[in-house]
């Protein structure tokens, strides 16, 4: 059986991830499952353990960080918050990808630990319409709005270390670019190689010569 992938996507805040990912959820495809986040908040009313988030009380999450246990993790108003390791691990040996939505700090985490993912960056058209995007939020002072740009250009610096960039322009297209970049990705040579030289009879001549 063939592994999935890891795809994560990420960008600066207010550029639209969540909105996007709302979007190729929308579609429905069945093309990839969406990670599961452990979370030490307290569970709300009609969430479900597993499926919303794995709930975890703070010294299990701790333990998990020393047991290298978690790809990425942050604290946010007193909480923890990332993406354990083996969840992620299971579903691409059984051959699903696996979606992460996740920041940029978050993401650089996630690629020290598995580089072979595919990173995609998602960008806005321009800072014009980033900054335009966060002011209509109506929930932070200009001076916070300015900290959150100096963030965000300090973020798009690192584009660089990303497999793609999709620019965020229209959500419905930015959702087609990226189910375009995970087809392409499934018929790159070094991820079918191997099963193909199964089904053809000659994995071992390919490993002898290579």
């Amino acid at each position: 059986m063939s592994k999935g992938m890891l795809i994560v996507l990420s960008g600066p805040s207010g550029v639209g991830k969540g909105t996007v990912r709302q979007e190729l959820t929308r579609r429905d495809k069945g093309q990839f499952v969406y990670s599961v986040s452990m979370t030490t908040r307290k569970m709300r009313p009609k969430e479900v353990d597993g499926v919303d988030y794995f709930f975890s009380t703070v010294d299990e999450f701790q333990q998990a960080i020393k047991n290298d246990q978690m790809l990425e993790y942050n604290q946010y108003v007193g909480n923890y918050y990332g993406t354990p390791r083996k969840y992620v691990e299971d579903t691409i040996n059984q051959g699903k990808d696996i979606f992460l939505e996740i920041d940029v700090g978050g993401a650089m985490q996630v690629k020290e630990k598995m580089p072979e993912g595919v990173f995609i960056f998602l960008t806005p058209p321009d800072l014009k319409s980033l900054r335009g995007r966060i002011t209509q939020r109506g929930t932070d002072s200009a001076a916070v709005i300015d900290r959150r740009m100096e963030q965000a250009i300090n973020e798009i610096n690192l584009m660089k270390e990303y497999d793609y960039a999709v620019v965020n322009d229209v959500v419905s297209k930015a959702a087609d670019r990226i189910e375009t970049i995970i087809e392409s990705e499934h018929l790159k040579v070094e991820r079918i190689i191997q099963d193909y030289l199964k089904v053809s009879g000659v994995q071992n001549d390919y490993k002898a010569n290579n």
